[in-house]
């Protein structure tokens, strides 16, 4: 029952950074878990990052040490840091929420609510 917008996509060269942000609104009832999926054109949606409500993350091994998933709840936002980016990493990322456990979240997490998508292009 949450709605996600995300913002902060957008085109760099390979190397550079982003920071997608992700504002949520509504009951976030049982939805412990938060992160975010990404799809390239004519792929299916993946994991990339989740958090669980106690704060723990998971990755992608694809992302692992390039990318950090945080959130603040006071806020009401949710952000992915994104180092080094490579243009496999070229895909349209979604905030995500979703059912589990207070205490871990995997990354292919069973998403309850999507955003409706950021662009992110890495090219030279």
């Amino acid at each position: 029952q949450l709605q996600l917008v995300e913002s902060g996509g957008g085109s760099v060269e390979p190397g550079g950074s982003l920071r997608l942000s992700c504002a949520f609104s509504g009951k976030k009832n049982s939805r412990f878990c938060m992160g975010w999926f990404r799809q390239a054109p004519g792929k299916q949606r993946q994991g990339v990052a989740s958090i669980s409500g106690s704060g723990r993350t998971n990755y992608a091994d694809s992302v692992k040490g390039r990318f950090t998933i945080s959130k603040d709840n006071a806020e009401n936002t949710l952000n992915l840091q994104m180092n080094t980016l490579k243009p496999e990493d070229t895909a349209m990322y979604y905030c995500v929420a979703g059912g589990g456990d207070w205490h871990y979240c995997p990354v292919d997490l069973e998403v309850a609510d999507w955003g409706q998508g950021t662009q992110v292009t890495v090219s030279s």
